[in-house]
């Protein structure tokens, strides 16, 4: 092979294999599509009044604080991860000297998290409870990778909130600038409303009632303070490794019984109370990822924010003018002909060019298009923060799993947080733990060069639908304000 023929190989020019063409269905007849959303529509209300309901759960919590551990250790014993796959990660672990990390594996399935010892993206797992089937978003915990625990939260309706007891590591985490207060404060803002505490790692601090109750009595009032009702919010002490109080309250002989005579985690996550679905709201569908399908096409994954989305049916995905043919819709390996508000799942699509499937992307009817749009209002609360906003400021905005620069391009006032009243009009900066109204206006990504206009995101006002009208507010690393959507300007 000659130098120039060398070099067409090598920059894939010369491809005599050509990529197979995958030949589009045609999608079903719309009567029969209307025939069968509304069939999903009855099919889901009635599951609703059933007594196996769905609800998803994002677990969060410092890093190391164990998370994916108990989460491992938790699908094992309720029979998801079989003697053989034990075994395996078991082995395979302690070949790499991180033989403490071997539950962890069940979730941290990438070589880089398991060679880091730390979770780096969202794990999607299902369990089993009596009354519940609940769909696990394993969060990281480290601060780097805040912006793929954000596009967790947001596909979550309640969370579990991992604690590690050991002295000095409650502290790290729950101290200024630990994730164990960010995590609180993001799910709480993108609508999660209850929380499950585990305390872990009781073992180390030798079962000690005393330092499970100080750990108790420091996060109540915080956790108030966030905005969770006491009455929502529940504490369970367990130690993952080990096994204790997950399912079961054994082994007997441990010393945690002898004081603690409560409920076992999976009995509080058994009593998680799933939200109501609006299935008759028009179809959205954010895309939280994109990768290459088992059999042919392209799947995308996400949850579904309101309707129905059924097998067969032509979608618009927006921002753009393309649309996408639904081919199969699947969540944990089952297919299924439909699926409704509320629940995560994931689409192969076929008739699309995959460039136009981007993460943030909406799927939604052609009748019943999401708007777009690059300035908005918003009513925000600004944590606690170091520097106060001001008008201008640069900003990165959350909103599902996109994450887009903007600005604050104007405060319009400062309002009463409990009743919502104008304090002030026209105020000068936003201080820490006030409540306000802003204008907030993306910008284009580009520093250098000509001046290109943003591109307007696919977003709702909250009045409209709760979940398309969440977002998070970040600067320099740390997240500085929450809010919602009130209105669309342009």
């Amino acid at each position: 092979m000659n130098q120039s023929e060398l070099d067409m190989a090598g920059l894939n020019l010369n491809d005599e294999a050509p990529t197979e063409f995958i030949p589009e269905e045609p999608p079903k007849p719309p009567a029969a599509i209307e025939k069968l959303i509304e069939e999903a529509k009855a099919a889901l209300t009635a599951q609703e009044q059933g007594d196996k309901r769905s609800l998803s759960l994002v677990v969060i919590g410092h890093v190391d604080a164990g998370k994916s551990t108990l989460m491992g250790r938790l699908l094992y014993e309720l029979g998801r991860v079989d003697e053989k796959k034990r075994i395996a990660n078991e082995r395979g672990s302690s070949k790499m000297g991180k033989s403490s990390f071997s539950w962890a594996w069940e979730l941290d399935g990438t070589q880089e998290e398991r060679e880091r010892g730390i979770t780096m993206d969202i794990a999607l797992q299902t369990l089993v409870t009596a009354h519940r089937i609940i769909t696990i978003l394993d969060a990281p915990g480290h601060k780097d990778f805040i912006p793929n625990m954000i596009s967790g939260a947001s596909q979550a309706d309640s969370a579990l909130l991992v604690v590690d007891a050991a002295v000095g590591e409650f502290e790290a985490g729950f101290d200024r600038g630990g994730q164990t207060r960010e995590h609180l404060l993001l799910v709480r803002s993108l609508g999660v409303s209850q929380v499950v505490v585990a305390v872990n790692k009781l073992d180390q601090v030798e079962w000690s009632r005393a330092r499970y109750e100080e750990i108790c009595e420091l996060l109540k009032p915080f956790l108030l303070q966030s905005g969770f009702h006491p009455a929502k919010t529940r504490f369970v002490p367990v130690a993952a490794m080990e096994g204790v109080n997950l399912s079961r309250p054994e082994p007997t002989s441990c010393p945690l019984f002898q004081w603690y005579k409560g409920s076992t985690l999976v009995d509080l996550l058994d009593t998680l109370e799933p939200p109501t679905r609006d299935v008759n709201a028009p179809l959205r569908f954010p895309i939280s990822n994109v990768f290459k399908g088992q059999t042919s096409g392209i799947s995308v994954s996400g949850r579904v924010c309101g309707g129905v989305i059924v097998a067969g049916e032509r979608l618009r995905i927006i921002p753009g003018d393309e649309s996408a043919t639904v081919k199969a819709i699947d969540n944990d390996g089952d297919s299924l002909p439909w699926a409704g508000a509320g629940s995560n799942v994931n689409l192969t699509l076929t008739g699309v060019d995959p460039i136009s499937l981007n993460i943030g992307s909406v799927l939604c009817r052609p009748s019943h298009l999401v708007p777009l749009a690059s300035t908005f209002t918003a009513r925000i609360i600004v944590f606690e923060v170091q520097v106060p906003i001001t008008a201008g400021a640069s900003v990165e905005l959350f909103h599902h799993s996109r994450d887009v620069p903007a600005s604050i391009s104007r405060l319009i006032s400062v309002l009463d947080r409990t009743n919502g009243s104008v304090l002030k009009n026209k105020p000068r900066v936003l201080t820490k733990n006030v409540s306000a109204e802003v204008e907030i206006s993306l910008r284009s990504a580009t520093y250098s060069g000509s001046a290109t206009k943003a591109l307007p995101i696919p977003l709702e006002p909250f009045s409209v639908n709760k979940e398309m009208g969440r977002i998070l507010i970040r600067r320099g690393g740390e997240t500085v304000a929450a809010g919602v959507v009130t209105e669309l300007l342009s």
